[in-house]
């Protein structure tokens, strides 16, 4: 720390050797009082940035800004007004140091000089190194840019001076942690970009390019802006900055090459006037150009020739208050008698060579920030009452008036100034005013269109009737690509996606451009959309229930079957003796009509909501019990060929057939294999219900999934018993006709299998609920192939043909037969 103090010090005597400071000061520059606020003002401005020599600048010798100049003079206005009223700071007067703060790096002294106490920059001693000396002034107002702010603030930051700015919008200087004593009555950038992104989402402006400054102001505001858009539609096609080496000209081919017709202008006044009459000179017509505060409410650019060739002006602008009293101010000041220009040559930034400036020009200039330069000196000459515990009629005097208090009451600002209500936040950013939107018109006159509300409820309004667009008056767009029709997704097309081509999305997906426009969304298992949907709907359910018509008749086909069957057995039962009934084969026929009648079974399960039992029993209780049917129809086969061809040739054979009777062990055999089959089939994959959404797009068809392979060896067996069956049948072709049962098996065993083909066939065609009704209806079929053309003709004979159901008539067969063979 004392090191610091040595620096400054040395540094302070330079800056007073090269530039001497008198006793007494111009008037319009010092004024003297109780308490001193510091003031920097840019009212000349410096744009040369290299020196070769230790020394200070002349001011005087810069260029000379009307604009600055109106707000130094407002804070001489606020400062009398407020020691002119007894309310705010009774039998207490303020006075002012002022410097004109035209250079960055060559401007330092009148900084030290504020400072400094009594002419000095001293280090804090040991004794009091917690509190900092009373110094010279309380506060400083300014300075009025980002770039100023960077360069000073550390030295008013090290002893809590408070730096209240009028000007410097940079979001930097919200960290209390490096700028503990700043302060400021204007917007910062965060709030201007906030409105600047909104207006182009109001206009739906996503295609634009982004001008900026090469300072604090410039960088940072372009910092925030890329920030902001990061989640929204707009895209920075185009960014680059305004310096006084820029070529305007290759920038403006560059713009509309891209096809941009948005341009953010965030720069001060002078380099965004600049950009403006080149891009008049250039001829750069139909573009939108957006504003900031610094140059928005510009007195020379709207009113310039050909201003509105460009295309249309918005801006965006801190809030603009008339000063009660300011002109008749300035109108009585411009009337006194000032000093001659010798006498104020010997003050250093003390001189601005405005004698003849005329008090109407700096009337009418430009009104930016001057209620923020008013709001400021109001703010500290408050936080001065809080200090001193001002009450109606006096102060307390006694109470000494540090920096760090000014500055604690500061940031406990709450009182009312022009109808607005003048607060700091945590920040240091004002909690008061909102920012407007103004419009160009083409007589040159600036209006305001809307406003946005940024600490309240946030509204966001624009009047769109009051902009007169350039062009046919319709509002410009400004997009990469133009947007997709419904139901289309964007496919980015490079690095920006603003540019993009349009693909439809599918059956099945839909888009949500609200959650993100670039992808085609799956619908869920039980929704469906067509091609160009931007929704899903619910899938239908269907499934074969009881109450459909076909399962209506199939159900009634199959009660009759039972009937048929039950009228059977009676019949065989009642006439069991007779050379008929033995020769279908006697108590196999039972066997065999009453496997049908339990196979009937699966036929009900096929109906239904599909569960895990429904399932099981659609197929295993016909597989298991037809496959038995087939196996006696077999092995009847078998033995009515073994009488008559084989018992002379094979007598061994057909005498343990007899003896251990064959024809059971086989069929059980049969039995027990395709049960063991489906026991496996069932422990590899058991059939579970499943919702068919594949086969159509709008349905869920509740039904059970089969896994094929787990079926092949019950398929097998049953293929190989309808083989021996047609083998059996064809070796007996020839046998007595009564004892020929080959024509009536072959004939079910086509039945069977043309059955079966077209039921396959429909199933690889349709997946509908339909396929669960044909599935029964084949099952169905293929009880009623052998039931009514095997057994119904023998129950046939046996009713009407009694004659043909004797033992004479057989054996006259037989004889007939072995006359045949014997022949």
């Amino acid at each position: 720390m004392k090191r610091m103090g040595c620096f400054l010090l040395s540094v302070y005597l330079i800056g007073h050797v090269l530039c001497p400071l008198a006793q007494s000061r111009s008037a319009d520059f010092h004024l003297n009082g109780d308490y001193l606020l510091g003031g920097l003002f840019d009212i000349h401005t410096s744009s040369s940035v290299s020196h070769d020599r230790p020394e200070a600048i002349v001011c005087s010798s810069q260029t000379f800004s009307v604009l600055s100049y109106r707000r130094f003079q407002l804070m001489r206005f606020s400062v009398e007004e407020i020691n002119n009223s007894t309310k705010l700071l009774p039998n207490v007067s303020l006075g002012y140091k002022i410097f004109d703060h035209c250079s960055v790096a060559k401007n330092f002294p009148g900084i030290l000089d504020l400072i400094s106490t009594d002419g000095l920059i001293r280090p804090w001693r040991e004794a009091h190194q917690h509190v900092s000396a009373p110094a010279d002034v309380v506060a400083v107002v300014g300075p009025f840019t980002s770039t100023d702010i960077l360069a000073v603030a550390p030295l008013f930051m090290m002893d809590l001076i408070p730096l209240v700015s009028y000007g410097a919008a940079s979001s930097t200087f919200s960290e209390k942690a490096k700028y503990s004593s700043f302060l400021r009555t204007v917007h910062s950038n965060k709030d201007t970009v906030k409105v600047i992104v909104s207006i182009m989402k109001h206009f739906n402006w996503r295609w634009v390019a982004f001008l900026s400054s090469d300072d604090a102001y410039g960088n940072d505001g372009q910092e925030l802006f890329i920030k902001m858009i990061k989640d929204t539609p707009i895209c920075l096609a185009y960014t680059n900055k305004i310096k006084q080496s820029s070529n305007y000209s290759v920038m403006f081919q560059q713009i509309e090459a891209q096809r941009i017709t948005t341009i953010v202008v965030f720069a001060p006044k002078m380099p965004a006037e600049h950009l403006i009459e080149s891009a008049i000179l250039l001829g750069i017509t139909n573009k939108v150009w957006i504003a900031v505060e610094t140059w928005s409410l510009s007195e020379k650019l709207p009113k310039r020739k050909d201003i509105q060739k460009i295309g249309t002006v918005l801006g965006v602008s801190q809030p603009v208050l008339t000063i009660p009293g300011f002109s008749e101010y300035m109108l009585s000041s411009k009337n006194k008698r000032h000093s001659d220009d010798a006498d104020r040559r010997r003050f250093c930034n003390q001189v601005c060579n405005c004698s003849d400036l005329n008090a109407q020009d700096i009337i009418s200039m430009d009104p930016s920030f001057s209620f923020a330069v008013y709001s400021a000196v109001y703010a500290i000459a408050h936080a001065l009452h809080n200090v001193l515990q001002c009450h109606k009629d006096t102060c307390d005097r006694n109470n000494a008036v540090y920096p760090h208090k000014v500055l604690a009451e500061l940031q406990k600002s709450n009182f009312s100034l022009l109808n607005q209500s003048i607060q700091f936040d945590e920040h240091g950013d004002p909690k008061f005013g909102s920012i407007f939107i103004v419009f160009w018109n083409q007589r040159g006159d600036i209006k305001e269109i809307g406003f946005c509300e940024l600490l309240s409820s946030g509204n966001f309004f624009i009047d769109d009737s009051k902009i007169q667009w350039h062009g046919n008056g319709m509002v410009p767009t400004s997009l990469c690509s133009q947007e997709c029709p419904v139901g289309f997704s964007k496919k980015q097309d490079g690095i920006h996606k603003c540019c993009f081509t349009c693909e439809e999305c599918p059956n099945g997906t839909y888009i949500n451009i609200t959650d993100d426009p670039y992808k085609c969304v799956e619908c869920k298992e039980t929704e469906w959309s067509t091609a160009a949907s931007t929704s899903c709907t619910l899938r239908q359910v269907e499934y074969a229930s009881f109450q459909d018509s076909g399962a209506i008749l199939i159900l009634a086909a199959t009660l009759i079957l039972l009937v048929l069957v039950l009228v059977m057995c009676v019949i065989f039962a009642r006439y069991y003796n007779t050379p008929v009934v033995k020769s279908a084969g006697g108590v196999m026929c039972f066997l065999i009509l009453g496997c049908h009648c339990l196979c009937c079974l699966s036929i009900v399960f096929f109906f239904g909501k599909p569960t895990g039992l429904s399932c099981l029993l659609r197929m295993l209780p016909f597989s298991l019990l037809y496959c038995t049917c087939l196996a006696c129809f077999a092995v009847r086969a078998f033995q009515i060929v073994c009488i008559f061809k084989m018992a002379a040739k094979f007598p061994k054979l057909y005498s343990w057939w007899m003896t251990y009777h064959g024809q059971w062990l086989v069929i059980s055999g049969t039995f027990v294999i395709q049960s063991l089959l489906h026991a496996i089939g069932g422990l590899y994959s058991r059939p579970k219900p499943y919702n068919d959404t594949q086969w159509s797009p709008d349905k869920i068809i509740l039904t059970c999934d089969f896994n094929f392979l787990s079926t092949y060896g019950p398929v097998a067996v049953v293929v190989c018993l309808c083989a021996l069956c047609f083998i059996f049948s064809y070796m007996g072709k020839d046998l007595p006709k009564n004892y020929n049962e080959a024509k009536a098996i072959t004939f079910c065993l086509l039945l069977l299998t043309l059955n079966w083909i077209i039921f396959t066939t429909a199933y690889m065609l349709y997946r509908g609920k339909y396929i669960q009704i044909l599935n029964a209806l084949a099952v169905l079929s293929s009880i009623y192939s052998f039931v009514l053309w095997y057994f119904l003709p023998k129950c046939y004979i046996i009713i009407f043909q009694p004659h043909k159901n004797t033992q004479q008539y057989f054996q006259g067969l037989i004889q007939n037969y072995t006359k045949t063979i014997s022949q």
